[in-house]
């Protein structure tokens, strides 16, 4: 019985930057010849290359889509999704100048949810998407789940979220996760997810308090704070010229630091939710740290900025070579009982999440 063992480092990515750029410039000047149309091939052309850079135990990963898959799959949600959002955008137009607005904001409202339901599908089938193009010793992965009935969890489990102020993000963020990554299969064998929310609490209430925290400071420091208890108030002795520049400071650092707070709490989230993940024997693992996150999205700041925006070009690059540097895996595969997945593929691409500009993860 054929069996791989390992407890070293499982994944490991062999591109160089060097390779790739000549692809990334190509794509670039390719896609705005065709005024973006290309950016479907540049798409299939970029995961080729990443995909088959990237080694998992002793086989390279397999990149199978097309660019015409992805195109006929945008082409296909503008014509099933567009075409009767913009008649519904126009009709209630018409409605609220016929003096109907109620029957315009009941459409207006129906629509919106509808949009609300498609982005939960949209995350759903692009990863199984994703997955049935991806092959990795003649295998590939899948699911038979068309992802209508994650639409419905997406959806309440995220309202549901934001009911309690928005404390319950945390579990709304692991459970979807798990329930999207359990209907998931690689061959023969089904993905189990059981990521928990608790680890990840107290990054998040960091994010959560920290703009409270923000507002109070800038409200003492422009002026006047008035305590609730027993009506002290408390006046500030800086000139007027210093509290505006230290409002402005604030304001603006508001911005940087929750965005480094919401980086260090998706990082214990992404942690939490792969640590939790097997395929079989096998047990998957994320070793990116906050550090490591940090250095990610500067080095993307100093790439982009440094050559006036065209290093954008090589951040799918970055980001999918952190990915897989970071990843592990642990445990025994039997190659031989790791048959070929009976799901079906889906022949056209993402289109639904390209159109809804959402991530697949």
């Amino acid at each position: 019985m054929d069996q791989e063992r390992f407890y070293g480092e499982s994944f490991a990515f062999e591109g160089s930057w060097r390779e790739y750029a000549p692809i990334a410039f190509t794509n670039l000047l390719l896609t705005i010849v065709t005024l973006g149309i290309y950016r479907f091939w540049a798409t299939a052309r970029t995961r080729r290359y990443l995909w088959a850079n990237t080694r998992f135990i002793d086989d390279r990963l397999e990149w199978t889509g097309t660019g015409k898959e992805l195109f006929l799959g945008f082409l296909m949600v503008l014509l099933l999704m567009g075409a009767p959002f913009l008649f519904l955008q126009f009709g209630a137009q018409a409605l609220i100048l016929q003096g109907h607005a109620g029957l315009a904001a009941i459409l207006t409202a129906m629509a919106a949810f509808t949009l609300f339901y498609f982005t939960g599908v949209a995350r759903f089938r692009a990863l199984r998407y994703r997955l049935s193009r991806t092959w990795w010793h003649g295998i590939r992965g899948g699911s038979d789940d068309g992802g209508f009935g994650f639409g419905i969890q997406y959806m309440w489990r995220t309202l549901a979220a934001y009911v309690p102020l928005g404390l319950l993000i945390p579990w709304s963020m692991m459970s979807l996760w798990n329930r999207r990554m359990n209907a998931m299969s690689f061959g023969s064998q089904p993905f189990a997810a059981h990521g928990r929310a608790r680890p990840i609490v107290k990054r998040f209430l960091l994010f959560y308090l920290a703009p409270l925290l923000f507002v109070l400071l800038a409200i003492a420091t422009a002026g006047t704070f008035g305590s609730a208890i027993g009506g002290i108030w408390v006046t500030s002795s800086f000139p007027p010229i210093l509290r505006i520049l230290a409002f402005v400071v604030i304001f603006v650092g508001v911005y940087a630091l929750l965005g480094l707070i919401a980086l260090a709490y998706y990082a214990a989230f992404l942690r939490e939710a792969i640590d939790n993940l097997t395929l079989g024997g096998l047990q998957f693992s994320f070793e990116a740290s906050t550090d490591d996150w940090l250095a990610l999205f500067f080095g993307d700041i100093a790439l982009v900025v440094c050559t006036f925006g065209l290093g954008a070009i090589f951040l799918q690059y970055r980001h999918w070579k952190f990915f897989v540097t970071h990843m592990n895996a642990t445990g025994t595969i039997y190659t031989d009982e790791l048959g070929q997945s009976q799901t079906k593929a889906s022949r056209h691409g993402e289109g639904l999440l390209d159109a809804l500009d959402v991530g697949a993860f």
